[in-house]
């Protein structure tokens, strides 16, 4: 396939988003940004989640993981259910009835003032960072399968993906995301769906054979109960999905602002419910790919690539398995990538406006909140560029990892404070948060440091947990009981 057939089909994908946008702007003003007037449905929350929650990193790594993880990633899948159903029958209920945009003013009506932007300003670098990295991978996978074909600089090619979802999203923001990322679930499950048939065809496999030749690969394995060392022992991960969900969904504002857009608190739980649910055989789909592209590469006698990311890219590009494969990997990397993209920046503007300008406490006109809220979507714009520019400048995937485990250890801090919150009484001095904060994730470092010059044990994803919970134990030691209103 031709780039220039890539490019038309970027161009029709975007007209496409363009469309959406013309069609959901018309009410401009930040209700419509933030809330989306609180008007969505929450079917279709519910499905353009799906694509929100998958990045353009992990189209491109799921796939590949089989080699060195088989299937096991399904357990924290597994985990992930009961997860989205604490989020919708435990967190959503406090945040509809407090009727908020923004969840972490919920820290200031529970702790105070201070406590609020402790919460917020973690949210702030967290998702910058993390959301830029997973952009950046993203680019970098157009880069190579397309652009440098042109001669078009790596540069240009950031700056242009995040220019043109800063188009679509300026006005409408979430009214326009819960429609966008409904377009973007549909062709990234399309293209997923796709490539399966297609290279489950060319290996001679029904839809029987697939589930049998998955079952029998070495790569099929799920659950691992015999070694509860491994970070993929089964108990690890399952209870990890569970706290995961909670931190990474019910706790970010990026996933949680959608569904705070739904009509009242039963359409929201009936949209997390849901999306829970079909998250599970999301997975399942890129797992059974991967399996299938690496014993289909044994077939042909195909060398596999030395890191996994490389995989599904090359075999894509490379004409193994036809045309309509290099179409629909495409269109599935940019579905991913817009959807990632467009959900944080907005998140990210909402996040600002809110909970550190301030700007629904009544002080300005709602004319000139809605100039401040497209200035500040725009200054999010541009960091995000800045991001993806010094990540190509540094040109290290070290520093990627860097900003995965930083991005890690905030929500830790989250974690500790929501439960904090929610189930106990007790005052913490809000003054004193920040540093609870802080410390908090700075004990996890060195334990796991520790842990790993002295133990054969090496810690997981359990480190959220214990960042969680020397949070609420910081808060628990600087707090009095609650005076009664």
């Amino acid at each position: 396939m031709s780039a220039y057939t890539i490019i038309l089909i970027m161009a029709g994908y975007f007209g496409l988003l363009l469309l959406i946008s013309h069609f959901t702007s018309r009410s401009s003003d930040n209700n419509a940004f933030f809330r989306g007037e609180r008007k969505s449905p929450w079917w279709l929350v519910a499905f353009g989640m799906i694509g929100t929650s998958i990045s353009g990193v992990s189209v491109v790594s799921v796939p590949g993981m089989v080699r060195d993880m088989s299937m096991t990633y399904l357990q924290m899948c597994l985990g992930f259910v009961p997860g989205y159903i604490l989020v919708a029958y435990v967190l959503l209920p406090v945040y509809y009835k407090l009727r908020l945009t923004s969840i972490y003013d919920y820290l200031e009506s529970r702790f105070g003032h201070t406590s609020h932007k402790t919460g917020a300003w973690f949210f702030l670098i967290s998702k910058l960072c993390g959301a830029a990295a997973r952009l950046f991978l993203a680019c970098l996978v157009l880069q190579r399968f397309v652009f440098d074909k042109f001669g078009i600089p790596f540069e240009v090619t950031a700056v242009a993906t995040l220019l043109l979802t800063w188009i679509y999203t300026r006005r409408s923001g979430v009214k326009t995301l819960v429609w966008t990322d409904a377009l973007q679930t549909l062709a990234l499950i399309t293209a997923v769906v796709t490539m399966l048939i297609v290279v489950s065809h060319t290996m001679g496999l029904n839809f029987s054979g697939i589930v049998s030749y998955v079952h029998q690969s070495p790569y099929g394995r799920i659950f691992v109960f015999d070694n509860w060392r491994s970070g993929q022992y089964f108990c690890k991960e399952f209870i990890s999905g569970i706290f995961i969900v909670i931190v990474m969904t019910g706790l970010d504002q990026d996933m949680m602002q959608k569904n705070l857009s739904c009509k009242n608190l039963r359409d929201a739980q009936k949209d997390m419910t849901a999306y829970g649910l079909a998250f599970l055989p999301m997975n399942m789909l890129f797992l059974a790919l991967g399996v299938l592209l690496y014993g289909y590469c044994a077939q042909r006698g195909i060398a596999t690539p030395e890191h996994t990311d490389e995989l599904l890219p090359m075999l894509a590009s490379g004409g193994y398995l036809g045309a309509i494969v290099p179409v629909m990997f495409v269109i599935g990397i940019i579905a991913a990538a817009f959807s990632s993209a467009d959900s944080a920046l907005t998140a990210l503007t909402t996040s600002f406006c809110i909970d550190i300008l301030g700007l629904e406490r009544g002080s300005v006109s709602r004319e000139k909140a809605a100039g401040t809220r497209r200035r500040v979507h725009l200054m999010v714009t541009l960091a995000f560029i800045l991001f993806i520019l010094a990540f190509k400048a540094l040109n290290s995937t070290s520093v990627i990892d860097a900003v995965y485990i930083m991005a890690s250890y905030t929500y830790g801090p989250l974690l500790g404070m929501f439960a904090f919150g929610m189930f106990t009484r007790r005052q913490p001095r809000d003054k004193y948060v920040p540093i609870v904060a802080i410390i908090s994730p700075v004990i996890c470092y060195l334990a796991s440091l520790a842990a790993t010059t002295f133990t054969s044990y090496r810690f997981g994803y359990e480190l959220l947990l214990l960042n969680g919970l020397l949070t609420f134990l910081g808060l628990l030691l600087l707090s009095c009981r609650r005076s009664r209103a």
